[in-house]
């Protein structure tokens, strides 16, 4: 359902109307795509339901073969690139925008922080992580490391905040995902399921290369400078990556790459 938009003013485009000032107030049960890489991967593989797309005229072409899967109901907003970037606010370089909905609750099987997942999972466990580049980052390598769900505590920002998404390149659509409360109740419940919980530390007692794959398995991350609370580093195994002398550690979503691609590997 492709409709030209020649008016900044129109009301059909009402939602994509200053995206900027609306990341910063949130947008309730929606969220931002931007960019045809994301909107490719929200139409094939996304966990959620595209609202409307609204597009650069001289982008339409080149995204018939994705638009083409869209359902009948969704609607595809069409501008001249100056009218798009009234209606954003800002200058749209790659003249792409989508909206889907979300619970921010998140999405995934079950219900609490330790839901029904199979014999064999990985889960990562995310405690006061507040930069949406790294929350991004976090979720592009959970999707690399065929992460099964990703566990956010009550501090963590919005995996599904427009630059999350787009850092992510779209990962953040395709990972279940779920906020669980506090960090040590996440832990306690996956514990009670059976899995073996790792959290990360620069003086933790596990070399990252030491790691194998195991059936049930989840690694917790904190934020960059505080880290993990030392209570509860003192209940878990913790696992630490090797620096060279005067290195502390790594951003946490490089990181959590090198430890999460550990994870997945199989004995030597």
């Amino acid at each position: 359902m492709i409709v030209a938009i020649d008016d900044p003013a129109d009301e059909r485009v009402e939602p994509y109307r200053a995206i900027r000032e609306r990341d910063l107030r949130g947008r309730g049960g929606r969220f931002v795509i931007e960019g045809e890489v994301v909107l490719r991967v929200a139409l094939s593989r996304g966990l959620y339901p595209i609202e409307s797309i609204l597009l650069a005229d001289n982008r339409l072409e080149v995204l018939r073969d994705a638009l083409a899967t869209c359902p009948e109901d969704v609607a595809v907003y069409v501008a001249a690139a100056p009218i798009l970037e009234r209606i954003a606010g800002f200058p749209l370089h790659r003249g792409v925008l989508a909206l889907g909905r979300c619970d921010r609750g998140g999405t995934g099987a079950g219900e609490g922080s330790a839901p029904e997942l199979p014999a064999s999972a990985l889960v990562l466990a995310l405690a006061g992580i507040a930069n949406h580049d790294n929350m991004g980052g976090l979720f592009r390598n959970a999707a690399a490391s065929g992460v099964d769900l990703v566990l956010l505590d009550e501090t963590s920002c919005d995996p599904l905040y427009r630059k999350a998404i787009r850092v992510s390149a779209g990962a953040a659509l395709t990972v279940p995902f779920r906020r669980a409360g506090p960090i040590a109740s996440i832990i306690d419940d996956l514990a009670s399921v059976g899995f073996a919980v790792l959290a990360t530390s620069p003086r933790g007692e596990i070399e990252a290369a030491a790691l194998r794959a195991g059936r049930r398995v989840a690694v917790v991350f904190g934020a960059e400078g505080q880290g993990l609370p030392a209570d509860l580093l003192a209940r878990t195994k913790t696992v630490r990556i090797a620096m060279a002398p005067g290195i502390d550690s790594l951003n946490v979503a490089t990181a959590s790459g090198i430890i999460l691609h550990r994870l997945r590997l199989g004995p030597e």
